[in-house]
């Protein structure tokens, strides 16, 4: 597997933070990145593969291109997968689930593309098809051209592998380090969050400052390929940086079972030395020792949780907690609602990124330093 080909990596990006995730990919030495609508495209072998979901904090998913053909209707849809050398990426017997897309195309139903798909896999492979299955084959038939896709994370890569608590609204830490990264957070500063939750922004910001790799305590799709090399895996995972830092995160919330999850999540992480995590309210929030660095905060919003109109007076107290007390700071804020981020009197700045998230369209919204 590490001598293979190279291939088309397709790696995932929330809608709106191509471009962000794209600069990542080019600062950990990814070459020739595309940025095109919901991701980023790089080329390489296996090993770049791996290195994607070991090492990159804002990609959703890793997906490889493996191969396609032609198919202008279902018979021959049917005979050409049989033919696919299948046997190059998948063992047989393996269980996996197939997802089909059709555009533009002869074959426009999707079932019944996905349908001929299982059955060659299952006939020629000895594949057990299951919905419930963590490697995923992706097919999209556009302009009738088939182009087969495996996800090789499995689970979404926002699932770093080492928190098990989490609160109402979470947010996605994959979600979390692009905002930290938009808002020009670079390890090299302070981070404090008033409402931290379950900890995302604070254990995310001190694991970028200490050089963690996000998916260092979890397995990955790719790991169950025909002809893995799994001594060339671990060596590429077993290499950590070492880096220390004055640094402290902190992070805040008026709830003590979120203070609790939060000390838990970075225990697990093995960020528990720089972090801190104290149960108390917005007005009691003052800046650890230190230089200025970050206040990155993700409150609540009217559409996941609470009441809207209750939601104004605790984004008023956190605008005036941070005026008075956080000179020198700049501020991310995230949310859903325009009208609750301008409550908080702060000078952000115009045009920050809008995504997609629970259902709900949120903006990051920024400032200089106050």
């Amino acid at each position: 597997m590490t001598t293979s080909p190279e291939f088309e990596i397709f790696l995932v990006a929330p809608p709106g933070l191509e471009t962000t995730l794209c600069a990542e990919v080019t600062e950990k030495g990814f070459t020739n990145p595309v940025v095109s609508p919901g991701g980023v495209t790089v080329t390489g072998g296996w090993p770049e593969v791996w290195r994607a979901n070991l090492v990159l904090r804002g990609a959703s998913r890793v997906l490889v291109r493996i191969g396609g053909f032609r198919a202008m209707h279902l018979a021959q849809l049917d005979k050409r997968a049989r033919k696919f050398a299948w046997g190059d990426f998948l063992q047989t017997g393996t269980v996996l689930r197939v997802e089909a897309t059709c555009r533009k195309s002869k074959i426009y139903h999707a079932g019944a593309a996905t349908q001929r798909i299982e059955t060659a896999l299952v006939e020629e492979m000895g594949a057990v098809i299951s919905a419930e299955a963590g490697m995923r084959l992706i097919t999209r038939i556009e302009d009738d051209l088939v182009t087969f896709s495996l996800d090789t994370s499995g689970e979404p890569l926002h699932k770093r592998g080492h928190k098990m608590a989490v609160g109402k609204a979470p947010m996605r830490e994959t979600l979390a380090s692009l905002f930290l990264r938009e808002c020009g957070y670079t390890g090299t500063e302070p981070v404090a969050d008033p409402m931290c939750g379950s900890g995302t922004f604070v254990i995310e910001a001190a694991e970028i400052a200490v050089g963690l790799n996000p998916g260092r305590s979890r397995r990955f799709a790719f790991e169950n390929f025909a002809g893995f090399d799994h001594q060339a895996w671990q060596n590429m995972r077993a290499v950590q940086p070492d880096v220390a830092t004055p640094l402290r995160f902190l992070g805040c919330d008026r709830d003590a079972g979120a203070i609790r999850m939060s000390t838990d999540n970075a225990e697990r992480a093995g960020v528990a030395a720089i972090t801190s995590f104290q149960n108390q309210a917005v007005s009691d929030f003052a800046p650890p020792p230190g230089p200025p660095g970050l206040v990155m905060v993700n409150p609540p919003y009217g559409g996941r949780i609470g009441n809207k109109k209750l939601l104004f007076a605790v984004y008023g107290a956190l605008g005036k907690t941070l005026a008075a007390r956080f000179s020198g700071w700049r501020v991310g804020l995230v949310t859903s609602e325009p009208s609750l981020a301008k409550s908080t009197g702060l000078p952000f700045l115009p045009n920050g990124p809008v995504v997609s998230h629970g259902g709900l369209k949120i903006g990051l919204y920024r400032t200089k330093a106050l």
